[in-house]
C-alpha cells in the first residue's frame, strides 16, 4: 500500500522484521533465503527471529491500545539478552547505546529500540488494529492516535463493517 511509510532511524529495522509476515495471506518472507538475507538472519536463527517478530508485534499492538494477538514471549525478556554498550563520540562527546555485536538480529533490534526510546519515537511504531492485517506502521498523525496502517484500506474496511452493523 502506497500510504505506508517507513519508520525513522533504527525503527525501520523493527518495522521491516514485523512486516515479514503477511497475516492475511500467511506469506512469510523469512521462508526464503532472500527474505532472511534482507535482515541478516541465518537459517539457524530463524526460530529466534520469528519469536522476536511476534514479541515486537505484541508491543506494537500495545502501543495502539490493543491486546496481543496471541501469547508470546515478553519483549523485555528477549531484549534483556541483547548485549549493548554505550558508545561515546570522541569529537562531540555525544553518547548512545549500540549493539555490542552488529551481527545478531536481537542486538540490532535492542539498539534500535534504545535509539527510539531516546528519540521519543518508540510509541509511534504501532501494529494495525485490523486482525487480518496487524502490519507495523509508523503513526505520523499529529495526535499520535492512528489505528490502522492505511486509512484507505484497513480503516475504510473497519468503517464499512461498522456502517453495515448498524443496519437499516
Amino acid at each position: 500500500m502506497s500510504e505506508r511509510s517507513a519508520a525513522p532511524g533504527g525503527l525501520a529495522l523493527v518495522q521491516a522484521l514485523v512486516n515479514t509476515l503477511d497475516v492475511e495471506t500467511g506469506a512469510d518472507s523469512l521462508d526464503t533465503p532472500e527474505g532472511r538475507g534482507r535482515l541478516g538472519i541465518a537459517q539457524a536463527g530463524l526460530a529466534e527471529a520469528r519469536e522476536l517478530r511476534e514479541a515486537l508485534r505484541a508491543a506494537l499492538l500495545a502501543h495502539a491500545g490493543h491486546p496481543p494477538h496471541r501469547a508470546v514471549t515478553p519483549l523485555g525478556a528477549l531484549l534483556a539478552r541483547a548485549p549493548l554498550h554505550v558508545a561515546v563520540d570522541d569529537h562531540d562527546g555525544s553518547a548512545r547505546l549500540v549493539a555490542a555485536d552488529t551481527g545478531p538480529l536481537l542486538s540490532r533490534v535492542a539498539a534500535a529500540v534504545a535509539e527510539a526510546l531516546v528519540a521519543g519515537t518508540w510509541n509511534r511504531l504501532k501494529a494495525c488494529e485490523a486482525d487480518t492485517c496487524l502490519w507495523a506502521y509508523y503513526d505520523r498523525s499529529p495526535a499520535g492516535r492512528g489505528r490502522w496502517c492505511s486509512m484507505q484500506v484497513c480503516g475504510a474496511r473497519a468503517k464499512m463493517r461498522r456502517y453495515r452493523a448498524k443496519g437499516p
